[in-house]
């Protein structure tokens, strides 16, 4: 009797679920179920905006980790069906960025960028025909602007360092074009300067949430998971091809270690990292999005030697709530917030709560967990 009344209780999250082992099949089957039923529910390709984009940084990293060309395929014809573009408007003179925008003017806005990450791994991927120079053809002459242009402040929200720094080091591990890497850093360093908070080592999510300005119902800091979490996996997916006599990859690197140390502290219990991060009390309970990409980018730290091992208990717990608790039985994957840039009182978010870059994200956090089991 007693044990099922542990058992309940932890169905109902009222107590952590217990850990496991994990095997490499395991966590393999896991991210097989999850991504064929993400791709039999969704036949019909989505536009090349960040939400969708998100999925196929995610679904490419499970095609290249289990060598499944289907998965390619599918990814493949998104890019076909958005013309290998993501904004389309041809005149440079209409180009813009500074603000939120989804028409096809914002062709400089990181969220129409990302798409550019999908479009280059498929270039370099087994089923790129042989002549392919037009999968890369837009994504050159968009990069190419910009990397050559007098502005430095293109990434003015914390998403658009995941969105458009691995384009960045994409671009220059195809080009061998070092202005890359040089305008990554410049609008990084733009960025650092309106939303990196110092005292903790977290990123405001943009200009409009730094404290004391804005603060959560508590009036604390409000940094928001999944804003965080776009940027631990953005400097896993640039340490990643940076070269390593690179001018500014230890300044990197010592910003990814900072990060990775805050986020670490504020990991709840079950796992996962509440909306909020450091006031659990403006938007409480479980959120799968921000924990699966710092599941993620900080698996991929350990995993190739730049964090140290003593995080992998807080990825074996974010992989044990992400595996029990977010992913359902049906295959897909719960608990993640809707598309938003907050935390938000009183939204609610339950397992039903299913995106398409909530399952990139856990593709991305299952396939390098997959890695650590390996070794």
């Amino acid at each position: 009797m007693k044990k099922i009344i542990i058992l309940a209780l932890a169905i109902l999250g009222l107590q952590p679920a217990m850990a496991k082992n994990w095997t490499v099949g395991e966590v393999k089957d896991i991210i097989t179920k999850v991504n064929n039923t993400w791709q039999k529910n969704h036949p019909k390709q989505e536009r090349s905006f960040w939400d969708p984009a998100v999925y196929h940084t995610g679904n490419m990293e499970a095609a290249q980790y289990l060598n499944n060309n289907d998965w390619y395929k599918y990814s493949y014809e998104w890019a076909e069906k958005n013309q290998w573009k993501g904004a389309r408007e041809t005149d440079k003179s209409k180009w813009r960025y500074e603000e939120y925008g989804e028409g096809h003017d914002f062709v400089l806005f990181g969220d129409w960028q990302i798409c550019f990450q999908t479009y280059i791994d498929l270039y370099n991927s087994p089923i790129a025909p042989a002549d392919n120079d037009f999968m890369l053809a837009r994504a050159k002459e968009v990069m190419h602007y910009e990397a050559y242009s007098d502005k430095s402040d293109y990434w003015w929200w914390a998403d658009a360092l995941y969105m458009v720094m691995p384009v960045m080091t994409k671009m220059y591990k195809i080009t061998g074009d070092k202005q890359y890497l040089q305008k990554m850093y410049e609008n990084w360093e733009y960025a650092n300067s309106i939303m990196y908070d110092k005292e903790t080592g977290l990123y405001f999510r943009d200009g409009k949430y730094v404290y004391p300005k804005h603060t959560t119902n508590n009036g604390k800091k409000d940094f928001w998971a999944r804003g965080d979490g776009w940027v631990v996996a953005a400097f896993a997916k640039i340490l990643k091809d940076l070269p390593k006599d690179e001018a500014h990859r230890k300044t990197y690197i010592s910003y990814y270690k900072k990060i990775v140390k805050a986020v670490a502290k504020c990991q709840q219990a079950e796992g996962y990292w509440t909306r909020s991060m450091v006031d659990p009390e403006q938007a409480p309970g479980r959120e799968t999005s921000g924990t699966a990409l710092f599941a993620y980018g900080i698996q991929w730290g350990i995993n190739n030697g730049y964090l140290s091992k003593k995080y992998q208990k807080t990825v074996d717990k974010a992989w044990n709530y992400l595996a029990t608790i977010a992913f359902q039985p049906d295959g897909t994957v719960g608990y993640v917030q809707p598309i938003g840039e907050k935390a938000i009182p009183g939204q609610v978010v339950n397992q039903k709560s299913v995106t398409n870059f909530g399952t990139g994200a856990f593709l991305l956090a299952a396939c390098e967990y997959a890695k650590h089991l390996e070794k």
